[in-house]
């Protein structure tokens, strides 16, 4: 070989290096833009882990139907689940590491009102959109416009409580057993006092506590003096269902009725007999026969062997919402995506049809629930605005 051919033969080589070490990097990079990385948060752990595990299997659900279809903008999606503990202040910790660790392009969640107002200043400030599907108090969305509910607000749902118990239970004379360190629950108190009195009904006693306690006797013998026709609850079943089962020992025979925090299986199974007559104000029963519905509850029942909840429904429509801003904003940078959260409108949630005001807040139909026979039974369906 002679000593130009040796030198052509090197050149050769080291360019053929240098161009394949440019086409595997080139190559590594494409496979990393083929997977678009939203977030998920939520209680996992803790005291309110049976929340964060319900909406993480409806978010689930939307994620593997979607990446079925294709994904989304080409690329499959990919949903990273933060454990907020049943904490406030672990929330924003686990923003934090969706952020600046697993780089989500957006975040669906959390789950409980104190959590999201939690990690709303971190989202904000990175300027990630964050899509709650279950935080209610008004508080959430008004902490920045990168934050978004999917489901409607406790003033909604506190004026469809107060609605109901007035106009269709035709009652006058009400009670309120709140949880004080709660947001949910003063949020929603606060709106089912302040449209119970506007109907004309009465106030005769409010009473609360703060976190768990083993009796609730001595609020509901100050309530039972009080005479009233219902029980305002605006609390978790896992306080819930402990109240009405204690009411019931000291004679109090009156409804109970809350909202979305009571809607669960677990209000029917441990509070057997003594929930019977109760009312809840929800977002979605399993039984509702629209065919939407009836898909979501048979696919999830295949995917995870058991029923969805209200929980996992809202999960459900929050990831779908969130795909379909990303379809639409052609892009993941966030303030387009933002944008395009915003435009929402008439979304056909399995929820019902959602659409977004200027608040970012969620316009859709409640439903009104019974427990009759050991099953939440739907009474009526109320749509914006049951004043």
């Amino acid at each position: 070989m002679t000593r130009l051919t040796w030198m052509y033969v090197v050149c050769v080589g080291v360019l053929v290096g240098i161009t394949g070490l440019g086409l595997s990097a080139c190559g590594e990079g494409q496979v990393q833009e083929q997977v678009i990385i939203l977030g998920g948060m939520g209680p996992l752990t803790g005291r309110n882990s049976t929340f964060g595990q319900s909406t993480q299997q409806g978010i689930q659900l939307a994620e593997s139907e979607i990446n079925a279809q294709g994904g989304v903008l080409g690329k499959k999606v990919r949903i990273i689940f933060a454990d907020t503990e049943s904490r406030s202040d672990r929330a924003a910790l686990a923003a934090g590491k969706l952020i600046n660790e697993d780089k989500v392009v957006g975040i669906i969640g959390s789950v409980t009102s104190g959590e999201s107002l939690g990690a709303a200043a971190q989202v904000q400030q990175a300027r990630i959109p964050m899509l709650s599907p279950t935080s209610t108090n008004p508080k959430v969305t008004q902490q920045g416009d990168f934050i978004f509910r999917s489901c409607f607000n406790d003033t909604y749902q506190g004026r469809v409580i107060a609605t109901y118990a007035a106009r269709e239970l035709k009652l006058t004379r009400a009670a309120i057993l709140k949880d004080i360190g709660d947001d949910y629950s003063t949020g929603l108190a606060d709106a089912i006092r302040a449209e119970f009195i506007r109907l004309g009904g009465q106030i005769v006693a409010e009473e609360s506590y703060s976190g768990s306690e083993a009796t609730y006797k001595t609020q509901l013998t100050k309530i039972a003096d009080s005479k009233p026709e219902i029980i305002f609850t605006p609390i978790y079943y896992s306080a819930g269902v402990t109240i009405i089962r204690q009411a019931r020992e000291l004679g109090i025979m009156v409804p109970f009725m809350g909202g979305d925090g009571l809607h669960y299986d677990e209000t029917i199974t441990l509070g057997g007999k003594d929930v019977e007559g109760c009312y809840v104000v929800s977002h979605f029963i399993n039984s509702d026969p629209d065919p939407k519905v009836q898909k979501f509850v048979a696919d999830y029942r295949v995917k995870f062997s058991n029923e969805p909840n209200v929980l996992a429904a809202l999960g459900y429509d929050a990831a779908k919402i969130m795909f379909a801003a990303l379809q639409r904003a052609g892009t993941t940078e966030g303030t387009k995506l933002r944008d395009c959260l915003a435009q929402t409108t008439n979304y056909p949630g399995v929820t019902g049809m959602i659409t977004f005001d200027a608040q970012r807040n969620a316009q859709k139909s409640a439903v009104v629930l019974t427990i009759h026979a050991g099953k939440f039974e739907m009474l009526k369906r109320i749509a914006p605005d049951p004043q």
